[in-house]
């Protein structure tokens, strides 16, 4: 089967602006007004453009969207598309029967002038299939790694472009999160992605949070006991972690009962504390596939398992445990981390050929 051509940014945004059916408004704070622009830049803004502003000032910002710990979160987002997505039919009722709404919003950390933190987003739109039915929701959260501000606006540009048309135009779940990459390349990480509405209630966000990691999206991706996705940077942010990695195929007594003792002993450590404590089961994708290829069934068949325990559940392509231990102490900012290990794979952490490709090898 041929692969269908991609489309460039421009591409996309001008396709948007044909389509008569498909109008809305822009909300963006932070790295400027990228999203908006590519659509007046290709021409044609008039047929889909209703609004774009930025409520770059804290308290204007509060003033629209209400008071909000931080500027750049979940929260803020969601309350950008509460506040945006209403006003669109509420003041253009003569299109309600023959218009697709959307109302888009990002909220954005882009690289500083000292260039000492992570650039980083929340990303979303709220939108409609038909005309005059209930909206969905796509949110995501990215991480950016151009080295230079204005490229990340760029490329802030080109995830707006991307979303909108994925939502607007496509219907498959996997294509509406794959084209999201389209024209960035290794440029961003979407390591949270959440599709829902009542055209999409079949979707399962565990397995799109899987399939992240799966497709390069992204290194690892999380959801809790009750199944809701989480960005775990947020949900591990200064907290103290242990992790029992496993196959969970089935989750077997021996399984809990080292999750258990290590939660006991790890509780006393001194410098632990236990309001701050986040215990992790991780599957990495070695333990989902024994082919090559992951069965979506048995996946969730295990989610649902270890969900059922009351765990949080990390997926993973960081085959060493170096590797996790790695990312989970730049997620947790330096606070302890637990791994929980049985002799079999304490074997293999001191295994020489683990390390062959690294500096100073095992040492």
């Amino acid at each position: 089967m041929p692969t269908k051509e991609k489309l460039t940014t421009q591409e996309k945004a001008l396709q948007i602006n044909l389509r008569r059916e498909v109008y809305g408004s822009f909300a963006e704070i932070g790295a400027g007004q990228e999203v908006a622009a590519n659509f007046f830049k290709v021409g044609g803004a008039s047929g889909t453009v209703a609004k774009t502003m930025s409520a770059y000032d804290m308290k204007f910002s509060d003033a629209i969207y209400g008071r909000c710990d931080r500027y750049v979160c979940e929260d803020r987002l969601t309350g950008m598309l509460d506040h945006e997505y209403p006003l669109l039919p509420e003041r253009l009722p003569h299109l309600i029967g023959k218009t697709r709404f959307f109302a888009f919003a990002d909220t954005v950390e882009a690289l500083n002038y000292d260039r000492t933190n992570q650039g980083q987003g929340w990303v979303g739109i709220r939108f409609q299939k038909r005309p005059d039915s209930e909206p969905n929701d796509c949110v995501i959260h990215i991480k950016m790694y151009d080295n230079d501000p204005l490229q990340q606006q760029y490329a802030i540009g080109i995830v707006g472009v991307n979303m909108i048309y994925a939502c607007m135009m496509l219907e498959d779940p996997e294509e509406i999160m794959m084209s999201l990459m389209d024209g960035l390349s290794r440029r961003i990480e979407v390591d949270m992605f959440r599709l829902s509405g009542p055209d999409f209630e079949k979707v399962d966000n565990r397995l799109m949070a899987m399939k992240l990691v799966k497709n390069g999206l992204t290194r690892a991706a999380m959801f809790g006991p009750n199944g809701e996705v989480m960005q775990p940077s947020e949900a591990l942010y200064k907290k103290n972690v242990l992790v029992l990695r496993g196959r969970f195929r089935p989750v077997t007594h021996v399984n809990v009962d080292m999750l258990l003792a290590a939660r006991r002993y790890f509780k006393k450590e001194p410098d632990v504390e236990k309001k701050k404590m986040v215990v992790l089961t991780e599957l990495t994708l070695n333990d989902l596939s024994s082919d090559g290829s992951i069965d979506e069934k048995d996946f969730l068949y295990r989610a649902d398992t270890i969900c059922s325990l009351g765990q949080t559940v990390l997926i993973s392509n960081y085959f060493e445990y170096y590797r996790v231990a790695e990312y989970l102490s730049k997620t947790t900012r330096g606070k302890k981390i637990g791994i929980i290990l049985g002799i079999y794979a304490l074997q293999k952490v001191f295994e020489e050929k683990t390390y062959q490709n690294l500096r100073g090898g095992i040492l």
